[in-house]
């Protein structure tokens, strides 16, 4: 099975409104490709890594918790996802330079990779890590 896998097609993530989310994502480099669109419905974003974003535009309210990090029990589901980067410094100071809050971090692991941490506007996380 291992060698039928050949990467990541895209990652869902269930948003509440779409321009807040497109605007965010935006100052990551993603760019708009399409939506909504589907019965869910759905849009997609893109980045010119190669990774694929697809908002789910089903969420009923704007989040002010998010259900798996930021409640004491704990549920089991998808925490974050990771974005490497060749200079976690230097986009520590991009994303400050736009106003994003690093909600934590740098953090230096023993692997000698190094993170910061940052929120979506839907409480959603989302790690950079660069390799040691």
């Amino acid at each position: 099975m291992s060698s039928l896998i050949t990467g990541v097609a895209h990652i869902g993530i269930r948003v509440h409104e779409l321009a807040r989310s497109r605007a965010f994502y935006e100052l990551l480099g993603f760019r708009f490709v399409v939506g909504p669109v589907g019965p869910e419905p759905v849009a997609v974003m893109s980045h010119p890594s190669g990774l694929e974003v697809n908002f789910i535009l089903n969420a009923s309210a704007a989040a002010t918790r998010n259900v798996l990090m930021d409640i004491d029990d704990k549920h089991a589901g998808y925490t974050h996802m990771a974005l490497a980067v060749g200079d976690v410094l230097a986009v520590k100071r991009e994303l400050e330079a736009a106003g994003v809050a690093i909600t934590e971090g740098p953090i230096t692991f023993s692997t000698g990779s190094t993170s910061i941490f940052v929120r979506d506007p839907d409480r959603n996380v989302i790690e950079f890590n660069q390799k040691a």
